[in-house]
C-alpha cells in the first residue's frame, strides 16, 4: 500500500520511517527545502520522558492570571478576535481539572516510555549521530515551596515507571557541577537519569537520510494547497512546487502529520482538530568555556526553561505564548531567556553570537497528542504533540504504523483514534 505522509518535520520523518519499516510504500512531502526546517528545527534539545504533565493541569489558570500582561511570562496569552482561539482556550480550562489532568498525565507518561523505548532501539539500528547525550534531565527547583511538592512528582512518576529521584541542593550540584556559579537560591532537584537530550534536527535530517535510502521518497518544496475527496475518501493532494506549478499527488492511505497547519487543511471535509499554536523560543550559544557549561540537560522549573548541551553549543528553550500563527521573534521574551542564562552560567557561552529562534508547537487543549484514524476512511492521524513532539515522535510513529497494519500498539492508557485495531 502506498501511504503519502503530509509534512516533514519529526513527526513526518519518523511516521515515514516506522511505516517504510512495516512494508508500506512511503512517500513525504514538504513546503520546505529540507526536513525538519520549522517546529523541529530548534527547540530544547530534551527526550522529557520524565515530565508528562500537561500545561493543562490545576496551577495552570492562576499563573495565566498572575503572568498576565508580562512580556517575559513563561505563559503569554494574547488575545485575538479569533474563535478558535478562544475555544481551544475554554477547552484547555476544562482539562486543568484534577481528574482530566490525571487521566492526561497518565495518556503520556505511557507513550512516553514507549517512545524512549522506540528511539533506543531506533538509535541502536541505525547508529545515527546527533549531538545526543545519556545524562539524563535534573529539574530544578527555586523555591522551598515548589521543591515541597517534588516528593510527590518522583512518586507518581514511580508509578508510571518512571525513574525519578529526589536531590537536594548538594546532590543537584554533584550531578551537574557547573550549576555552582549561579545556584543562586536553588532548594533542590529531581534527577531523571534515563532521559536524553540531544538536537531533533539533526537527528530528523539524518533519519530522512536513511528513509530516503531505504526507499521513501520526499517531494519537498511543494506545498499542499487542498485535499481532493469523494465522500468519505481521499482522492489526491493538490499541490503547487517553488516555481509555482500544480499538480496533484495520490496514494491509498494519507497520513497528516503538518503540525500547527493541518487544523485548516482538513477542516472542509468536515474533521475539526482541536489544535491550537502555541509559540516556543530558543537560543542557541556557542560555548565560550565549557567546564562552565552543563552536559547534563537541565530544566528550571520555576521559570519552564529548558538546557541542553549540543556539542560546542547550548540550547536554552522554553516559554509558551498563544499568540495566533504569528512566528515573528519577541525581543524581550528572547532576553529573558538570554538573562536566565547569564544568570545560571555566567561567562560560560558567548551571548553575542546567540541565534534566536521561534517556532509553533501544535498544541491539543490536554496535550495529548491525536494518533491514529480521522472520520474518513484513508486518512490517518499524527499530529497535536506540542512541547513534547521530539519526546513522543518515535512511539507515535511506530504506533501509528502498528494501528494502519491492524495492530493494537503496546501502550495502556492511551486515547488512540478510531480503535480499528
Amino acid at each position: 500500500m502506498h501511504v503519502l505522509v503530509l509534512g516533514a518535520g519529526v513527526t513526518g520523518v519518523t511516521t515515514a520511517w516506522y511505516l517504510a519499516k512495516a512494508g508500506f510504500d512511503v512517500s513525504v512531502v514538504d513546503r520546505q527545502p529540507e526536513a525538519a526546517l520549522e517546529t523541529s528545527y530548534a527547540n530544547g534539545g530534551q527526550i522529557s520522558i520524565s515530565h508528562p504533565e500537561p500545561w493543562a493541569n490545576p496551577t495552570a489558570p492562576l499563573n495565566v492570571l498572575r503572568w498576565f500582561g508580562r512580556e517575559d511570562a513563561p505563559l503569554l496569552f494574547r488575545p485575538h478576535a479569533d474563535a478558535a482561539q478562544w475555544a481551544w482556550t475554554f477547552a484547555f480550562l476544562r482539562e486543568c481539572l484534577p481528574h482530566r489532568t490525571r487521566r492526561n498525565t497518565a495518556a503520556i507518561a505511557s507513550l512516553a516510555v514507549h517512545s524512549g523505548e522506540r528511539l533506543r532501539a531506533l538509535r541502536a539500528e541505525t547508529g545515527i549521530a546527533y549531538d545526543h547525550l545519556e545524562r539524563g534531565i535534573l529539574h530544578l527547583f527555586f523555591t522551598p515551596e515548589e521543591f515541597s511538592r517534588a516528593g510527590a512528582k518522583a512518586a507518581e512518576l514511580a508509578a508510571y515507571g518512571i525513574e525519578a529521584r529526589l536531590c537536594s541542593r548538594d546532590e543537584c550540584l554533584a550531578i551537574e557541577p557547573a550549576l555552582a556559579g549561579g545556584a543562586g537560591e536553588l532548594a533542590g532537584g529531581l534527577y531523571a537519569p534515563h532521559d536524553e537530550s540531544g538536537d531533533a534536527f539533526r537527528f530528523t535530517q539524518a533519519l530522512a537520510e536513511r528513509a530516503a535510502q531505504a526507499g521513501v521518497r520526499f517531494h519537498y518544496n511543494t506545498t499542499i494547497t487542498r485535499i481532493d475527496r469523494t465522500g468519505g475518501l481521499m482522492n489526491s493532494i493538490e499541490v503547487r512546487d517553488a516555481e509555482g506549478r500544480t499538480g496533484s499527488l495520490t496514494a491509498s492511505a494519507y497520513v497528516l502529520c503538518l503540525g500547527s497547519y493541518g487544523r485548516a487543511l482538513v477542516a472542509p471535509l468536515g474533521e475539526h482538530l482541536p489544535i491550537y499554536p502555541v509559540k516556543g523560543y530558543s537560543v542557541t550559544v556557542p560555548l565560550r568555556d565549557p567546564q562552565r557549561t552543563p552536559s547534563v540537560s537541565l530544566t528550571d522549573e520555576s521559570r519552564r526553561i529548558v538546557c541542553s548541551r549540543l556539542g560546542d553549543r547550548l540550547r536554552v528553550a522554553g516559554t509558551a505564548e498563544l499568540n495566533g500563527y504569528d512566528t515573528s521573534i519577541n525581543p524581550a521574551r528572547c532576553q529573558a531567556i538570554l538573562d536566565w542564562l547569564e544568570m545560571r552560567f555566567p561567562g560560560a557561552t558567548d551571548t553575542t553570537r546567540a541565534r534566536l529562534w521561534a517556532g509553533l508547537r501544535p498544541a491539543t487543549p490536554n496535550n495529548v497528542p491525536l494518533i491514529g484514524k480521522s472520520g474518513l476512511l484513508n486518512l490517518w492521524y499524527n499530529t497535536g504533540h506540542g512541547t513534547l513532539g521530539w519526546t513522543l515522535a518515535c512511539g507515535s510513529a511506530s504506533c501509528l504504523a502498528g494501528l494502519m497494519s491492524g495492530r493494537r500498539p503496546p501502550v495502556h492508557n492511551f486515547p488512540f483514534l478510531g480503535n480499528e485495531a
